[in-house]
């Protein structure tokens, strides 16, 4: 994906973010704005207001801005949280994401490695990841897939090596 689509920047525009689960049912999916793109992938941002639902249920709002880096050809997204959130980072260990038509579309694997304010990292819902290798049948390699991924990002994430070293304040500034 590039914000640049037949010459034309595209900065700005609507787009929808669709995770799902891996047998295709419905996840988390709310709407952002296109804010550009830089070496470490596109984002995508969301002033504190934003509303989201997980699958067929009501939406809930974030009181927090936030701006989400979709990264090439790698297996996680990241959210990057403004205040008052008490996580300031939280990654989805995904499949690569897919964009196409205005919308970027990815499978939510279920683990997550979480920054919190006060510095911890967190690797959550290992249990979940355990309950879905079988409920949902995961093949060996994306299990070997989204391993890999939650490893590089524990230890991205505690490091704060990029892009988990500030690279979002430049695009959080712009959603407010």
């Amino acid at each position: 994906m590039s914000v640049q689509a037949r010459g034309a920047d595209i900065t700005g525009t609507a787009v929808d973010i669709v995770y799902t689960k891996f047998d295709g049912s419905l996840h988390w999916h709310h709407g952002a704005r296109l804010l550009g793109e830089d070496e470490h992938g596109v984002w995508t941002g969301c002033p504190a207001g934003t509303s989201g639902s997980r699958g067929s249920e009501p939406p809930v709002v974030w009181q927090q801005p936030f701006v989400m880096l979709f990264p090439r050809e790698v297996w996680w997204t990241a959210t990057f949280n403004g205040m008052p959130s008490k996580a300031s980072v939280y990654c989805d260990i995904t499949t690569v994401p897919q964009w196409r038509d205005g919308q970027v579309t990815m499978v939510d694997l279920d683990l997550d490695v979480i920054r919190m304010r006060d510095g911890r990292v967190l690797l959550d819902d290992e249990d979940e990841f355990a309950e879905h290798q079988v409920r949902y049948s995961y093949p060996a390699e994306v299990i070997a897939q989204a391993e890999r991924s939650a490893a590089w990002l524990m230890t991205a994430v505690q490091d704060h090596a990029p892009p988990f070293s500030g690279a979002h304040e430049r695009w959080l500034a712009e959603v407010g």
